[in-house]
């Protein structure tokens, strides 16, 4: 039970100061606002990346506006899943290359891809899955945030890329999450090519986890968030973080954490509850409490 009881304060210590770090003004809450549209219903956050016309790219402002849609009240356990869709024919286009000119300056670089790369932490180290509806290119940044999304479900017409090679500047930020959606050779290929590929051979490679009719790419996201939102949010915060974890362990190292968090899952009131709801052939009662 000790590890369980670690693992949520170190988690909600870490998304504590998250949430504070990204604290924003009210007026630049208010203009960041018009890039990201956020509603909740039933348990299920919809994020929309709302610039069609910068091909929703990944600026400064977007970045912070997607962040703080993702935190905002993050620890309210009414919150179970969040879904990531944009509005128009991109997805996103990635990094806004205005904002990369030799103009802006080093340390403005810089703190372009801090603020991407942490945004992408921060989707692993959410306690609630989150699931990309993709619809239309996704490129660099773009890519980058399908494959960092625990889930992406991807409409025929969608399009996949890494294409900074062309002007001069490779994807080395989307190729951490890239190498580790799909294989290295494709990855690679993307890389070295910047070639795009499509929804069904990004399927077959796992960049996504499933194609579907453009008319049915709402409802089958919205269908997936349900099934989530009829489990018991402490598991799989506990499951997701213990995921994440042991993909960077030995085998042998990654069975023994796996194997003590099962065992201290099982002594969670959820875990309990499970277990004797299954028994007795009833639907549980979920308290979402990750305590004992």
């Amino acid at each position: 039970m000790a590890v369980v009881n670690r693992l949520y304060r170190t988690m909600n210590a870490h998304l504590s100061a998250l949430c504070q770090a990204r604290h924003l003004s009210t007026s630049n809450r208010l203009a960041n606002a018009r890039l990201t549209r956020c509603e909740e219903s039933q348990g299920i956050r919809r994020i929309v990346l709302n610039n069609p016309k910068k091909r929703n790219a990944l600026s400064l402002a977007m970045i912070d506006s997607l962040h703080t849609d993702l935190l905002q009240d993050i620890n309210n356990v009414n919150l179970r899943v969040i879904i990531i869709s944009a509005q128009g024919h991109v997805f996103s286009s990635g990094h806004d290359l205005k904002e990369l000119a030799p103009e802006a300056g080093t340390e403005h670089h810089q703190k372009v891809f801090e603020k991407c790369s942490d945004l992408m932490l921060t989707i692993q180290q959410l306690p609630v899955p989150v699931i990309a509806q993709v619809s239309g290119l996704a490129t660099a940044a773009g890519c980058q945030l399908v494959a960092t999304c625990d889930i992406a479900v991807a409409s025929e017409n969608a399009t996949f890329a890494t294409p900074g090679v062309s002007v001069g500047l490779f994807c080395s930020t989307p190729a951490v999450a890239l190498v580790r959606a799909v294989p290295s050779k494709l990855a690679l290929e993307m890389l070295f090519t910047g070639g795009a590929i499509g929804a069904e051979r990004a399927l077959a490679h796992g960049l996504v986890s499933k194609v579907v009719a453009e008319t049915e790419l709402e409802a089958e996201c919205t269908r997936i968030a349900r099934q989530i939102c009829e489990t018991s949010r402490s598991v799989v915060a506990l499951g997701k973080d213990g995921f994440y974890r042991q993909r960077h362990m030995r085998t042998a190292d990654a069975y023994k954490h796996m194997s003590r968090l099962m065992v201290e899952n099982l002594r969670t009131e959820d875990g309990q509850e499970g277990i004797r709801s299954f028994l007795e052939k009833r639907k549980p009662e979920w308290t979402h409490n990750p305590k004992k």
